[in-house]
């Protein structure tokens, strides 16, 4: 807060500096790591996060300890990145990016359970995977949802894993913790997520990051195809174009 004292924060603002340091923060944060940077006295710092709590912006963890933002936040948060003027840039990405791989390309977004897709633009094969706008899917058997829990902590990645049930969704569904724990560390080491027929049968997908300012992950671009006309070592030979649009997109919201 650059020095400011807590008495000179407006009451009115300080709602949304918490806010603001929930976000920097990137990971689930408690009243007190947050108040390191805001220095309110520690009743007041409880019931922001209690007030924020009840009103949906803030939602606590499965630990009881730590809180992660709530629905009306990553409401917020969606309309945001759909601004008109976003939208518009971030489809010519998609739309560019479609075209040179020939497949439908998506943008995702981590919710509480499960990704969900933000922006499509569609392949003009009349054989096609029908995964609309709003469409949200498992974290564990998809290349979206799999490079977000590359970006969890080991503790974050063990709760969810603990918490989840790990449905077989196809004969390659990844459905041992252990095995799932080795594919995330690598997708960690590689920069990019594959789901090899483990979400739908006869699907392969390809994801990456789009980071936010901070280089955190802030959604996911990737693109899905029937395996009749792609396989695995041809969906990789896109990664340079797909890694290259994301830090387009990742831009649009980082410039000034």
């Amino acid at each position: 807060m650059d020095g400011d004292k807590p008495d000179t924060i407006p009451t009115n603002l300080r709602l949304l500096l918490v806010i603001e340091e929930v976000a920097r923060a990137g990971v689930p944060v408690t009243p007190t790591s947050v108040n390191e940077q805001i220095g309110l006295p520690k009743p007041t710092i409880h019931r922001l996060f209690a007030t924020l709590e009840e009103e949906g912006f803030l939602q606590k963890d499965m630990d009881g300890r730590t809180y992660s933002p709530g629905p009306r936040l990553r409401v917020v948060a969606g309309g945001i990145l759909s601004s008109l003027r976003i939208r518009t840039a971030r489809q010519s990405i998609l739309r560019k990016l479609s075209q040179k791989v020939g497949e439908t390309c998506n943008i995702a977004l981590a919710d509480r359970h499960a990704m969900t897709y933000l922006e499509r633009v569609e392949t003009e094969w009349p054989l096609r995977i029908q995964l609309p706008i709003g469409t949200r899917v498992p974290f564990y058997c998809t290349a979206a949802g799999k490079m977000y829990l590359s970006s969890l902590a080991r503790a974050h990645l063990q709760r969810y894993l603990s918490s989840t049930d790990l449905e077989k969704r196809t004969a390659n569904t990844i459905t041992d913790p252990d095995e799932l724990v080795a594919e995330i560390a690598q997708v960690r080491k590689n920069a990019y997520a594959l789901d090899r027929e483990e979400f739908m049968d006869d699907m392969i997908a390809l994801a990456v990051p789009i980071p936010d300012v901070h280089g955190r992950l802030m959604a996911t671009l990737s693109f899905h195809a029937p395996t009749q006309r792609f396989d695995v070592d041809h969906a990789l030979t896109f990664l340079p174009a797909l890694q290259e649009a994301a830090q387009e997109l990742s831009s649009l919201v980082s410039e000034d």
